[in-house]
């Protein structure tokens, strides 16, 4: 299990955006250079973040901003913003157990009930970090 690259990445370009936004212009071109990913998937990461007003970003002349405190965008949401299946994803169960085996056909009702906890605390842990606190520790890391 794993928490998909793409949020990882969305978090770089929100630090750099918050960082060098006032004196630059930020592209998705600078970005890719700064994270290391094609210029395309930084602009699908960023097209994201902004359905989910977390970014303002103008496309062509390109500019990105923040657009909501910092405090107001957890780590959950990013997350969610840019991977919507991500707990799905993250915590899944096998989709073709047998109906004729009496482990397969309770396996469902089985692991949903174990793992709604286990979704439940990720999400509540997922969205006590916030881009206020990962700035801070940015900055506290000696950046």
């Amino acid at each position: 299990m794993h928490i998909s690259t793409k949020c990882s990445i969305a978090i770089h370009c929100l630090i750099f955006i918050y960082e060098y936004g006032e004196e630059k212009r930020i592209t998705s071109e600078l970005l890719s250079l700064s994270t290391g990913c094609n210029p395309v998937t930084v602009r699908n990461i960023m097209s994201a973040l902004k359905k989910d007003n977390i970014l303002s970003v103008k496309f062509g002349s390109g500019g990105a901003k923040i657009c909501c405190p910092l405090d107001k965008i957890s780590l959950y949401r990013i997350c969610k913003a840019v991977e919507p299946d991500m707990l799905n994803k993250l915590i899944g169960i096998h989709s073709a157990p047998s109906p004729l085996c009496p482990v397969g056909r309770n396996i469902h009702a089985v692991l949903d009930k174990s793992y709604e906890k286990i979704r439940t605390d990720l999400v509540a842990s997922l969205t006590a970090i916030t881009m206020k606190e990962i700035i801070d520790n940015y900055h506290y890391k000696g950046a």
